[in-house]
């Protein structure tokens, strides 16, 4: 075998096993970026702390959520990619402000709808948002 054509499949092999290397590198730089914008979004909250409260709280007996271990209830809507909907609840704008007063009082905003007033605290309640907008 020619020394160029080893040269070739070598540059191609070495290609192969850095491939996937580079897209969980690329993917976990697209992470940071999503949490550090949503950390600005909501005034402070944290991604990794909203996903503890979530758990806490118990959401996820009733919400599918993505990297909330056994978050998978089907009672309420997925929250998968939820940081890309236009509506929240049906009726509120996907905003961090809206998102936030939703989390801590839905019965005040719709009064007998299916998701509880959990008693979320303001802290909570913008590290769920936090965490809920990394969900794209």
């Amino acid at each position: 075998m020619p020394a160029s054509l080893k040269f070739v499949l070598g540059l191609l092999a070495t290609g192969a096993l850095l491939a996937p290397v580079s897209l969980a590198v690329q993917q976990h730089q697209g992470k940071r970026r999503d949490e550090t914008a949503a950390t600005a979004m909501t005034g402070g909250g944290e991604p990794h702390a909203g996903r503890d409260a979530i758990k806490r709280y118990g959401c996820g007996a009733c919400h599918a959520i993505p990297g909330v271990d056994r978050a998978a209830g089907q009672t309420g809507p997925s929250l998968d990619k939820i940081a890309s909907r236009a509506f929240l609840a049906g009726r509120l704008a996907n905003q961090p402000d809206q998102m936030i007063r939703w989390i801590r009082a839905p019965q005040s905003i719709n009064p007998g709808t299916g998701m509880p007033d959990m008693g979320v605290t303001e802290k909570d309640g913008k590290d769920i948002a936090a965490y809920l907008y990394t969900l794209r």
